[in-house]
């Protein structure tokens, strides 16, 4: 007989039902565990009211203040070219740099100082026959007197019949004779004026060449107007320039300008906290440049910094970046030059510019990293349990937040980025808060 399937399947059932049984009943409880309150260690600061500045950057390339170029006014042969005019070299104000042959230019001068005293003997030849023909003309109008009266006698005796009509004829030809000669010197005096007065233009004229001779003769000498750094020569000694021929290119070493490109939200905000309470103009711009320091970095190496200065902003925008151009001038940019070690500041270095205004009213600052998303900031309150705050950030800067509104001195600051962030929660304090 057969036994069914489902009775061949009893007892490994009850054999496991069996063993479930006794294990249970062998095992012990789990232990009961006391539910405790979520907390977090975390880094806090202090917030604290703290002067501040007003510190923004801008990047930009070294300028000379001046430029000098110097050009031939006068064309000629380069006779002239002094040994250290070659490009880097510093030549000293006053240093003669090259020189134009004179030659022509001197012998122009001669031949006006010449034509000058022909006119001058001239003028005194003049002022001699103006002299002679008033004398010459003083005696001919006594003769003319003399001869007017005989004429008067004659005629009265011919009128009575005592000279003849042929004499009578004859002292008038005398007397017009006469008359016509203090006619001819009285014209000659009175062309004397107009004669004075051409040789005077004429001696004027000859004066102006003289000059402009004189004038071309100093332009054949090449001086540098101020301490400058040589970048560029274009001519060399024998060699012959045409008036307008670029010569010299220098850079003054006096002093740099960096024209760097700053955020107009920074630029203005640095220029608020400078001196006067009114409305700003143009006219007081220089007074407020005053109260911002400067400090130019040099970008490939911050150790190398110099003290400048905020001496304009250029007319327009930059057309990109919309940013202001600011003018920062260094004096004395070669000022304790040591290379390798000390470089001076020289035109196309690229830098850095930190400007910063004047100290401005305690205001509470945070690090930037403590300022969350939607500008919340995490607190540890009273009862050392974390508290979410709204805040008001008027600026940032450098790391920092400068805050207008939101947190009071002296309450306490989590500087971490809490996950998740629960109000409530218990913070207690990491080593290293402050």
């Amino acid at each position: 007989m057969k036994i069914p399937g489902l009775l061949k399947l009893a007892p490994p059932v009850a054999l496991g039902i069996g063993a479930a049984a006794w294990l249970i009943s062998t095992t012990e409880p789990p232990a009961r565990i006391d539910q405790t309150e979520r907390s977090v260690v975390a880094r806090i600061v202090v917030a604290e009211m703290t002067p501040v500045r007003t510190t923004v950057r801008g990047y930009g390339n070294v300028q000379a203040a001046r430029n000098w170029e110097a050009v031939a006014e006068v064309a000629g042969t380069v006779v002239w070219r002094h040994p250290d005019l070659e490009t880097g070299n510093v030549v000293t104000e006053g240093t003669k740099v090259l020189r134009i042959d004179p030659t022509g230019y001197e012998l122009a001068i001669a031949q006006a100082e010449a034509d000058l005293a022909a006119l001058e003997a001239d003028a005194a030849q003049l002022t001699v026959d103006e002299a002679n023909t008033s004398r010459l003309l003083a005696l001919e109008e006594d003769r003319l007197t003399l001869a007017e009266a005989e004429l008067a006698r004659v005629r009265d005796l011919a009128e009575r019949g005592v000279a003849t009509q042929s004499s009578l004829d004859a002292q008038e030809r005398t007397t017009l004779q006469v008359r016509r000669g203090v006619e001819e010197l009285r014209n000659a005096n009175a062309l004397i004026p107009s004669r004075r007065a051409r040789l005077e233009a004429q001696v004027a004229r000859t004066r102006t060449i003289l000059a402009r001779a004189a004038r071309d003769l100093g332009k054949t000498e090449i001086s540098a107007p101020f301490d400058l750094r040589v970048s560029e020569v274009h001519v060399e000694h024998h060699q012959f320039v045409s008036a307008g021929q670029s010569l010299v290119a220098a850079d003054d070493i006096d002093q740099a300008e960096i024209t760097a490109q700053i955020p107009v939200d920074s630029f203005r905000r640095l220029l608020s906290g400078t001196r006067g309470s009114g409305p700003m103009t143009f006219s007081d711009l220089s007074e407020r440049f005053t109260d911002i320091a400067a400090t130019v970095r040099l970008v490939s190496d911050p150790s190398q910094t110099w003290t400048g200065r905020l001496v304009r902003v250029e007319s327009a925008l930059d057309p990109q970046a919309r940013s202001v151009p600011a003018v920062i001038a260094v004096d004395d940019p070669y000022a304790d030059t040591n290379p390798p070690l000390r470089l001076p500041l020289v035109p196309n270095m690229y830098v850095e510019v930190l400007l910063t205004g004047p100290e401005e009213p305690a205001r509470v600052t945070l690090p930037d990293g403590a300022i969350h998303e939607g500008d919340v900031v995490y607190l540890r309150n009273g009862d050392g349990r974390l508290e979410l705050r709204n805040v008001s950030v008027d600026w940032r800067q450098s790391g920092m937040a400068v805050l207008e509104g939101g947190i009071a001195a002296g309450e306490e600051i989590v500087i971490d980025d809490l996950m998740p962030a629960i109000p409530g929660t218990i913070v207690k304090l990491a080593e290293g808060s402050e």
